[in-house]
């Protein structure tokens, strides 16, 4: 039996983990997904303070106080920030790390350093007309995900603070220190930054690459291969 936690990207929550979350505890392992503060049904307690720290602190203190070790820790997309700050918090906890279709930050960087400036300008634009604190959904069909389920992930999404972005992650190197390391690419989504992250990864010996054909929210379009992947890393 393994422990796993499961950290959501933007806009999303805990929900977008539901089918896998049921495939991994039907095989008898414990799994967590929490919701990051100022989403899904969290979202009552967004403000100008929740940041990239805030979500890390939700992550750590719940590997802290649920007295979790040996963590597979997983993070989807703008999560491969989190699960960084995490390991730098927990490491000493965290047996596997794996990068789903995600960021793998340098020490400095804030999401929006992986932005050319004319993606900036649009968030920037669609920020100040959300009123300066959130950029509303993206649409599910942008992350190229099956239409069959597009309604149930456009209706589940929720806005996503923006200080989280600019927010710089100081690293020391506590994610290269853990045992395991994984990337799991989405074969279907394009995306100049993952695959220079998967590259990166699949030129290192000290991780496992693997990929999948699908679109971005690969735990809600292929949750059986996902699970059996996590399952081997673990």
């Amino acid at each position: 039996m393994a422990t796993y936690v499961l950290v959501h990207g933007a806009f999303h929550g805990g929900w977008c983990w539901r089918p896998l979350v049921d495939i991994l505890a039907k095989r008898g392992h414990r799994v967590f997904a929490p919701t990051l503060t100022g989403l899904a049904e969290r979202s009552h307690l967004l403000d100008e303070r929740v940041n990239l720290s805030t979500h890390i602190a939700d992550v750590a203190n719940l590997i802290r106080f649920e007295d979790l070790s040996g963590v597979v820790l997983v993070g989807h997309s703008y999560a491969g920030f989190v699960i960084s700050g995490v390991a730098e918090e927990v490491g000493d906890r965290i047996g596997s790390i794996v990068f789903l279709d995600a960021f793998v930050p340098g020490n400095g960087k804030a999401m929006v350093d992986y932005w050319p400036p004319e993606l900036k300008k649009e968030w920037d634009e669609a920020v100040a007309e959300a009123g300066g604190l959130v950029r509303k959904p993206l649409p599910a069909s942008f992350f190229k995900l099956p239409p069959a389920d597009t309604a149930w992930v456009d209706a589940k999404c929720t806005p996503h603070p923006y200080a989280t972005m600019n927010e710089k992650l100081t690293l020391t190197g506590a994610r290269e220190r853990i045992a395991k390391k994984a990337y799991i690419i989405a074969e279907n989504f394009p995306s100049k930054n993952f695959r220079m992250f998967y590259e990166r990864a699949k030129a290192d010996p000290g991780w496992r690459t693997y990929g999948l054909p699908t679109g971005h929210e690969v735990m809600i379009e292929s949750a059986e291969s996902l699970a059996g992947i996590l399952e081997e890393v673990a």
